[in-house]
């Protein structure tokens, strides 16, 4: 795929996980909007491939952080506030143990 393809791809792909992460926040659906539109807009004319793939690995890696470390938060109360976590950020936890314990052998 060319670089104008790579481009466009990543671009549509930062606005999904946009509206994945921010959903029910007009405020930052919009600001995110506008951020991605203008880095793009700002870098429309650039011409080396060396600088445009350090700009998709830069790209590539906002989307990877939006989308597994953003959790949204929303105040209930002045002194509360309830997270909101996507389904894909839950993990399954598991305890830690100082000293983990030896299995028994019968």
């Amino acid at each position: 795929m060319g670089s104008r393809g790579q481009v466009l791809k990543l671009f549509k792909l930062l606005h999904r996980t946009r509206q994945e992460v921010f959903k029910n926040d007009t405020r930052a659906l919009e600001a995110a909007r506008q951020k991605i539109n203008e880095e793009f807009r700002n870098n429309k004319d650039e011409t080396s491939e060396e600088k445009i793939n350090e700009l998709l690995k830069i790209a590539s890696d906002v989307e990877v952080i939006l989308r597994t470390s953003v959790i949204q938060a929303v105040h209930t109360d002045s002194d509360k506030i309830v997270l909101i976590p996507r389904k894909d950020l839950l993990q399954d936890n598991t305890p830690y143990l100082d000293k983990p314990s030896k299995k028994q052998e019968s």
